[in-house]
């Protein structure tokens, strides 16, 4: 639990993920955020949603503990399926995941060598430029208490 003076308290336990532009770039995953989502994994479960663009999801988290991958096919589906891990801090980048941050505790937007969508940055609670930042932001918690206290 993290309480933010006079913002929020937070209870997520989980915390799920966009893969394609938040978690990896042209479907590759950096060895740095491979192993900051394992010191994640220690406090949080780690749930990552994608439509699987490159075929190699299943690869990429295999030997991590504490991470469940879920394949979706659209926005829609992605959406309802996050909801199942509620209470939830969810990070993305995309359109797809706006129905993801609506129904989060605290959503934290990526902008990453993609890009992020304008639109997704207007229901953010945190914008950070890449992935490292919002992870880090989960493991050193003070970062996020200094952005986000009233």
């Amino acid at each position: 639990m993290l309480d933010i003076p006079k913002y929020k308290r937070i209870t997520a336990r989980n915390v799920v993920l966009d893969l394609n532009g938040t978690l990896a770039v042209d479907g590759y995953v950096d060895r740095e955020v491979l192993n900051l989502l394992k010191e994640l994994s220690k406090s949080y479960r780690i749930v990552v949603l994608t439509a699987d663009t490159f075929g190699n999801a299943k690869k990429i988290f295999e030997g991590l503990d504490n991470v469940t991958l879920e394949v979706i096919r659209d926005s829609e589906e992605k959406t309802k399926v996050a909801k199942r891990y509620t209470p939830y801090i969810g990070i993305g980048n995309g359109n797809n995941d706006i129905g993801v941050f609506k129904n989060a505790e605290l959503s934290i937007a990526i902008i990453g060598k993609e890009g992020c969508s304008a639109k997704l940055l207007l229901s953010a609670d945190v914008i950070v430029c890449d992935i490292v930042d919002a992870i880090n932001l989960l493991l050193k918690e003070k970062r996020l208490i200094a952005t986000l206290r009233g």
